[in-house]
């Protein structure tokens, strides 16, 4: 199948999650079916996906339950965005940070001085009393900003709960303003239902349907990212299981995994994933541990 890779009419998730599938958004949504009653989402993370797929309803849920409390805290204000707006600049005002979309630029001088990592010097004590704060009283503004601001624009908390991520060498710029905007726009309106569920349990709860499209990408097991942690053998062969589950039920589902990586290979995976339909996938896995691109082959596995 002929597919575009351009990602220009693509909404980006305001979560810059770590291994979302924005890049690859045309080529999953050639392989999608048209009709889809309910989308659901055992994996959601950012939610690049789901912005991007026309359903009647959405079923969303990860196993982080931080990245399903911004989730529900932005579709809170999808229909009052501008009071967002108001508090998110008067927090930067506030705590005295960086935001070029507000016209909020870091002195020349430090610029100068540091000119690979301007931001993180000019931020780093802001960002510091805004982490302590969140910890305090964890309000999700400050959350979000945490996110935005820290190192990878990750969510990374240590053994007691606490925020921990260190600042990193980034801004509230126009892209960010605009991922907002467009999350805000798309999920106006729309009937959208977030979970906080192990995947299986969650695809219990809510028993997919024929006329639903379940779609997931669970962490990898062959992979090296932060996320990639949380799962092992006993996690794929739980998601096989399921995966048969659903087929015998006649749900359709499609499934995104790695098969090859560098010189490890998901020989399970892969036996089982011929039973069904395999569409290779054109992308340059990167890790957060190694950003250079890397021999793999991702495949998206379906049942229709």
């Amino acid at each position: 199948m002929a597919v575009t890779v351009s990602t220009k009419n693509m909404k980006r998730s305001p979560f810059f999650y770590v291994g979302d599938k924005f890049k690859l958004l045309p080529q999953l949504k050639a392989n999608f079916p048209k009709e889809i009653k309910r989308f659901i989402e055992p994996f959601c993370g950012g939610g690049s996906v789901f912005l991007n797929v026309d359903a009647d309803s959405y079923l969303l849920n990860d196993i982080d339950k931080n990245m399903i409390c911004l989730h529900k805290f932005l579709l809170a204000y999808s229909n009052e965005p501008n009071i967002f707006w108001s508090e998110v600049e008067r927090l930067i005002i506030s705590y005295n940070l960086s935001a070029t979309f507000m016209g909020r630029l870091v002195p020349q001088g430090l610029r100068k001085q540091f000119v690979k990592t301007y931001f993180a010097k000019y931020n780093k004590e802001a960002y510091h009393r805004m982490r302590a704060d969140y910890n305090a009283n964890h309000n999700p503004f400050l959350l979000y900003l945490l996110m935005i601001y820290g190192f990878n624009r990750f969510l990374r908390f240590n053994s007691n709960g606490e925020f921990n991520l260190p600042v990193g060498n980034v801004d509230f710029n126009q892209r960010v303003v605009n991922a907002l905007n467009e999350y805000f726009e798309r999920v106006q309106g729309k009937q959208i239902e977030f979970f906080n569920l192990d995947f299986q349990e969650f695809l219990e709860i809510i028993r997919p349907t024929a006329g639903d499209l379940v779609y997931l990408d669970p962490p990898y097991l062959i992979t090296f990212s932060e996320y990639n942690k949380l799962w092992n053998e006993e996690s794929e062969m739980r998601l096989i299981d399921s995966l048969d589950q659903l087929n015998a039920r006649k749900v359709r589902f499609a499934v995104s995994n790695i098969l090859w990586h560098r010189t490890r290979y998901n020989g399970v995976f892969n036996r089982w994933a011929q039973q069904y339909n395999i569409v290779n996938i054109q992308s340059n896995y990167i890790s957060f541990h190694d950003n250079t691109a890397k021999d793999s082959i991702e495949v998206l596995v379906k049942n229709f």
